[in-house]
């Protein structure tokens, strides 16, 4: 499974951001899948998971303020943020097929920058 990642940019605290992820190869819609983020200085956190069937989970620290969905038919998975924090700023990945803590697969990433 290959994963590309976009939507990452410059936006004001208060502001949204939508990122999306598109996947190639098979297997996409059987897995679980989910984005991460690293922050300057900061370890990886795990920021939303869905599962094949559209059950989501969110790091407590965005719930209520990012959505996370996916199109099964079309290999595609978002990650819409509302509410944007300076805190939320970092490289966005996306990810595929969790293997107990980790992720097998990883796409590239993508910058957001919140300001205050």
């Amino acid at each position: 499974v290959q994963l590309q990642a976009s939507g990452g940019g410059l936006v004001q605290a208060g502001g949204s951001l939508r990122l999306s992820c598109a996947a190639s190869g098979s297997g996409f819609n059987r897995y679980t899948t989910g984005w991460s983020r690293q922050a300057p200085g900061k370890q990886r956190e795990l920021v939303a998971t869905i599962t094949s069937r559209g059950s989501t989970n969110y790091a407590d620290s965005v719930k209520g303020r990012f959505t996370v969905s996916r199109d099964n038919a079309k290999n595609t998975m978002l990650l819409q943020m509302n509410s944007l924090k300076p805190e939320d700023t970092g490289v966005y990945y996306c990810n595929a097929q969790k293997l107990g803590p980790n992720w097998r697969y990883w796409g590239q990433g993508t910058l957001v920058t919140v300001s205050s």
